[in-house]
Order: C-alpha cells, then structure tokens, then sequence
C-alpha cells in the first residue's frame, strides 16, 4: 500500500486547508480510510475514518465540526477538509488504511506513506 498526502501549508488561524490522499487503485476499492496527525513532541492522533463507500464517518473530539472526510474512489482519493483552524492544530497529517479492530486505535491502520506539514499562525 502506498499513499501519499498533499495540500498542507501555512495558513492563519481560522482558515481552511483542504487534505488529499492518493493510493492505488486496490486500496481504494478494499479499505477503509483514515486521517490522523502527528504534532512535534507528542503521539500520532487519530482525527476522522470513512467507510469504503464513504457512507459512514468517525471523528476525534478534538476536530468533529470543524473538519470533514471525503472520498472519490473513482480518483483514489481521500479527503479533509480543515475549516477554522486553530495554531494547535499544527501537525504533518497522514492517510492510512483500516486494517481491522477498532476506528479510534492507531495500531490497527497501515500503509503510512509519507505525510504534508499543516501550520497554522496565531
């Protein structure tokens, strides 16, 4: 599995980003996807899953209102859209793949590819 983010930048609080993922075609058509970010000095955060055919989405307390998850599987495409952004939610952002267990555990996602830095100034 090999996927790649995009879209990061600097933005001032309060903006908006828009995050996309790009995998094969075999990723899209079997897994569930997921968001999640690593902040300097602290653990990688789970922020929103989607379901394969995008029916159904989860997300963290800390960004449920203010981002949502999208995807086009006929684009390999996973999106997050980050609206009123906070300085805090400074981070590289990931995509990976749902392997199985439970949504909100990192452990049980894969295919980590290389992630895009978001900054958002004060």
């Amino acid at each position: 599995v090999q996927l790649q983010a995009s879209g990061g930048g600097l933005v001032q609080a309060g903006g908006s980003l828009r995050l996309s993922c790009v995998g094969s075609r075999r990723t899209f058509t079997n897994y569930d996807m997921g968001w999640f970010r690593r902040a300097p000095g602290k653990e990688r955060e789970f922020l929103a899953v989607i379901t394969l055919n995008g029916d159904t989405s989860y997300y963290s307390d800390s960004v449920e209102g203010r981002f949502t998850i999208s995807r086009d599987n006929a684009k390999n495409t996973v999106y997050l859209q980050m609206n009123s952004l906070k300085p805090e939610d400074t981070a590289v952002y990931y995509c990976a793949v749902f392997t199985g267990g439970r949504y909100y555990d990192t452990r049980n996602y894969g295919g980590w590819g290389q992630g895009t830095l978001v900054t958002v100034s004060s």
